[in-house]
């Protein structure tokens, strides 16, 4: 089980939060939309911060979140915002480390959070990691020994201060399956052999308390799939999924790690339907879509 702060509602918030992505007429937008810990989701929010897609967002000090990175339409850029207990997205961090898009983020240790690959304008598929401390201060880039380079791959919290990384894209070997796991130091472990569907575009996150999903996605056709993943980081095989098959979604824990929501994506079009899990990993049927349609978006728990 997650450990939960004194000072907190619970290990890594009971609420959650969507922001920026990509709408339907291709624009790069910064809007964010508040989930409360039962799973309704808000009305859009104005944005702040650079507009951008395909960032990743991860959870931080006990109750705060942090987002990272993205695709401005210029660049891949390496700015950052953090979100406070309540929710509130703060405006730009100047970029520290290497500008990328498509990197998974995942909260560890007991207030910690790790953003790790990406595609980055150098190397293209990166195997770097950044460290982001209980501050929210993110850390120089470090090397991923033994990982494959890729974008489009995700990340959530499982067992007891760990965090599991999986699938993506990578150019030399295509869609993926591996996955690696992040010890309580933050060490992001080589490849771990794949198992379910290689693909990109998935959603992540913990349920049960210390249990974690990975769900969606695109391989040759938009997936419905879900693969659970077992205290001691085991990754299941394909499960079929519920609701709308789809990619570059994005899925956030709440109510103490115990359920979680999947929300937004690219059916072909845009989407904002959204699923909830419950504390055994079900997913449940679409739920009616509030907010802007969109993909590529991050997501994060709070409070």
């Amino acid at each position: 089980m997650f450990i939960i702060p004194a000072n907190s509602q619970s290990a890594g918030g009971t609420q959650a939060i969507f922001a920026y992505g990509g709408n339907a007429a291709g624009d790069k937008v910064s809007m964010s939309n508040l989930v409360s810990s039962d799973g309704v989701v808000s009305a859009d929010v104005t944005g702040v911060g650079t507009a951008r897609n395909r960032t990743a967002g991860a959870n931080y000090g006990g109750d705060k979140g942090i987002f990272f990175g993205g695709d401005d339409g210029s660049a891949r850029t390496g700015v950052s915002n953090l979100v406070s207990n309540v929710g509130v997205i703060a405006s730009d961090t100047g970029a520290v480390g290497t500008g990328r898009s498509g990197q998974a983020g995942t909260g560890y240790g007991d207030d910690l959070a790790v953003f790790a690959y990406g595609y980055e304008p150098i190397a293209e598929y990166g195997v770097i990691r950044n460290l982001v401390n209980s501050s929210g201060v993110i850390a120089s880039d470090a090397t991923v020994a033994g990982g494959t380079g890729r974008n489009g791959t995700c990340g959530a919290r499982y067992g007891t201060g760990t965090a599991i990384i999986a699938y993506g894209d990578s150019d030399a070997s295509g869609r993926l399956s591996v996955s690696n796991l992040v010890n309580s130091s933050g060490a992001v472990s080589a490849d771990v052999s794949g198992v379910g569907t290689g693909r990109y575009g998935a959603a992540s996150a913990s349920y049960g308390g210390d249990k974690a999903f990975f769900a969606y996605g695109y391989s040759s056709a938009y997936l419905s799939v879900k693969n659970l993943v077992n205290n001691s980081g085991t990754v299941a095989a394909d499960v079929t999924g519920v609701g709308t098959a789809r990619s570059y979604t994005k899925a956030a824990s709440l109510g103490s790690f115990q359920t979680a929501i999947v929300a937004y994506g690219r059916p072909g079009g845009m989407t904002n339907v959204s699923n909830l899990v419950n504390d055994s990993g079900v997913i449940s049927a679409d739920v009616t879509g509030v907010g802007t349609a969109r993909q590529e978006l991050g997501a994060t728990e709070f409070g």
